[in-house]
């Protein structure tokens, strides 16, 4: 019997939606109505789980919406992008522990190493800043005492009293694509994401993972998180791809791309090189458009095609060993619904949660 996969939707908390990509439009800008809307639209279409970006300059702030949303959701999911570094680590716990209870249990956790604003590091103190956090938020948020002494963590204390619903750290998800940043993935990390990529390069990175992961004596979960144009039919799909940049200019795209704290880290550099690779229509390969990276850092390329080519296509990920994916598409409620009417259904999915690997150690 195959294992569900899990398949989330995305909250454009970071004001990232759009008609036309470059075109902003005040009806589509971050607020607390329009991801609200976005978030119950993909409760009530039955996916798993969501993911709440967090973006500094962009939007409004992910901690916050959490909260709230917390209570307006019933069975999905709460993926909050949390950036190491940005907060007190000890308030964090404990916010995170809240909102898991007014979640009822429901609080995944989006692990962000990215610069935080302000403050710029190298690469590799950076992850390492990531890699002692993540270990003392998940003794913290597991009820363990701590005392640490490390290179960005000084903390000698008891955790708080606000625990989340079953005592334990919700699981992990965490993307990053250098050296340093897979290593703390493998070693900390319970749901690794990647980006978009050919059917290939995906399951090569899936294998990476999972061999790095069992050098720390780990399992580890993989991820991919891609936008998705599905339509009656494939020609309608790849119109409504074409439509969605007509009126983009290059110098808009880049200054959307430029903006990002992550904009020249090296998963971006893959997605750009995706795009040089594409055909001149976009497609890196059958189904996989590389348009929406012209406007976009980060995750920058579609699924696009009719019902079943798009369920083919999540399908070969599957094969090649993607666990779950976080899915948007423009705009975010529009394409929430459409992807739910002629594909959610035909696939058997449930959240991770309940399958992730808590403990460092393979079970």
């Amino acid at each position: 019997m195959t294992t569900p996969v899990e398949i989330s939707w995305f909250s454009a908390l970071c004001d990232d939606d759009y008609e036309f990509l470059g075109m902003p439009n005040p009806a589509l800008a971050s607020s607390w109505d329009h991801c609200r809307d976005i978030v119950t639209a993909a409760d009530r279409n039955g996916f798993d789980n969501v993911l709440l970006p967090s973006g500094y300059t962009l939007g409004i702030d992910s901690t916050a919406f959490a909260a709230a949303i917390a209570t307006h959701t019933e069975n999905i999911n709460l993926l909050l992008a949390v950036r190491m570094g940005e907060m007190w680590l000890p308030q964090l716990a404990r916010q995170l522990a809240s909102i898991d209870q007014f979640a009822n249990g429901r609080l995944t956790v989006n692990i962000i190493s990215s610069d935080i604003p302000g403050e710029t590091l190298d690469s590799g103190p950076r992850y390492q800043r990531t890699r002692e956090w993540m270990q003392t938020l998940r003794r913290l948020l597991d009820g363990e005492s701590i005392s640490i002494d490390g290179d960005f963590v000084h903390l000698e204390l008891d955790p708080p009293r606000a625990r989340t619903v079953d005592g334990r750290c919700p699981p992990f998800y965490f993307g990053g694509f250098s050296d340093a940043a897979k290593d703390v993935a493998a070693a900390e990390a319970d749901v690794f994401l990647t980006w978009p990529d050919t059917v290939a390069s995906v399951g090569a990175t899936v294998t990476e993972m999972r061999d790095r992961a069992a050098g720390y004596n780990r399992d580890i979960l993989c991820g991919l998180r891609a936008h998705v144009i599905v339509r009656d039919t494939e020609t309608e799909a790849r119109a409504a791809a074409e439509r969605l940049v007509s009126q983009l200019d290059a110098d808009t795209g880049d200054a959307i791309r430029n903006r990002s704290l992550d904009a020249a880290s090296v998963g971006v550099a893959r997605q750009a090189q995706l795009r040089d690779e594409a055909s001149d229509d976009g497609y890196a390969e059958d189904h996989l458009w590389t348009g929406v990276g012209r406007a976009r850092s980060g995750a920058g390329a579609a699924i696009v095609g009719d019902p079943d080519q798009v369920l083919a296509k999540l399908q070969a990920y599957r094969e090649v060993g993607v666990d779950a994916f976080i899915l948007s598409g423009y705009t975010h409620r529009a394409e929430c619904d459409l992807f739910a009417k002629h594909v959610l259904h035909r696939i058997d999915h449930a959240p991770l949660k309940p399958r992730w690997q808590h403990s460092p150690a393979t079970a």
